[in-house]
């Protein structure tokens, strides 16, 4: 009797300790871990309220600082956008970055310095960034009334963008599959690495060693499925089915759109365009720039039936 007791005092303990792990630390957990996949607010109609300051984790210190937020945001694009873009360009930035961080304060997420929020410097900020942030003061993207709040972006798309559920968990309507045709000089367009199919198969292993590959060979490795910006949804590599995503993970691709060709027993695969392709093509918004369009033209072409507000 007094055995079955303690049995089930355990069975108690662990039960009260799930219960705390999901409820309290499993949220914290998640948004470390994932802090792209946290749920933005968006359902609530926005009222233009803009924090004055802001705090920031900054790594290097290993704690919090509390910054002005338009000072911060000023700091987000000259890491996030190089200077010697167009001043649309840089404005487009402004507002997709301010967006993004409110989104995330909106949520209850913290905001960081690093790339898991968006990355930030305080130092050698341009006086073209500055005007950039200036000129768009508290102006932010709207979808129906909303904040926009999942307002990504990357560096380039070698053509088209994606469909948010294509790459990432949520689909969100405005960030839909658009052309990107004017992305002049953009870095990482094209990119090479071949390799043998037995060093392929072991950086494949070795990043998914959960999943039964079996034997990698040159007749098992097969592209099956693309999305509609032009990246590999699917492909078939040994006895698996995996993502373009993870190939892309698992090889430091710089993009998903890749295509692959053999030669004997080595394998080469092509990429063009840098980044996960969802949102923003900061070389395409500079395309735009050069061509004479204006900022608020480049982030509704972009965000899909968004509207710039303050």
């Amino acid at each position: 009797m007094f055995h079955q007791r303690k049995i089930n005092m355990r069975h108690v303990a662990v039960y009260i300790a799930s219960m705390l792990f999901l409820v309290v630390l499993l949220p914290y957990v998640s948004i470390q871990l994932f802090p792209s996949l946290v749920e933005h607010e968006e359902g609530i109609a926005y009222k233009g309220k803009i924090p004055e300051t802001v705090k920031v984790y900054i790594t290097a210190k290993k704690k919090y600082e509390t910054i002005p937020f338009e000072k911060y945001i000023q700091g987000v694009v000259a890491s996030e956008m190089p200077a010697a873009f167009e001043p649309e360009a840089l404005k487009a930035q402004s507002v997709a970055s301010r967006t993004y961080a409110l989104g995330r304060i909106n949520s209850g997420a913290k905001l960081c310095d690093t790339v898991h929020c968006q990355v930030y410097r305080s130092d050698n900020i341009s006086a073209k960034v500055k005007k950039a942030v200036n000129e768009t003061k508290s102006q932010v993207l709207l979808y129906d009334g909303k904040l926009a709040s999942h307002a990504l972006y990357f560096a380039s798309s070698a053509g088209k963008t994606e469909n948010s559920e294509e790459v990432f968990s949520g689909s969100f309507p405005y960030l839909v599959s658009v052309s990107s045709s004017y992305e002049p000089g953009a870095t990482h367009k094209k990119e090479k690495q071949t390799m043998s199919i037995s060093t392929f198969s072991a950086k494949i292993k070795a990043h998914m060693p959960e999943l039964n590959f079996g034997k990698i060979k040159r007749s098992n490795i097969r592209i099956k499925s693309h999305s509609d910006g032009g990246r590999v949804k699917t492909i078939k590599i040994g006895q698996e089915t995996i993502s373009g995503v993870d190939v892309r993970s698992a090889l430091g691709l710089y993009s998903a759109r890749f295509k692959i060709s053999f030669k004997g027993q080595k394998i080469t695969i092509t990429s063009s365009g840098s980044g996960h392709g969802v949102g923003m093509s900061q070389y395409g918004a500079n395309g735009m720039a050069k061509k004479g369009e204006n900022y608020k033209k480049i982030l509704t072409h972009y965000y899909k039936g968004t509207t710039v507000s303050k």
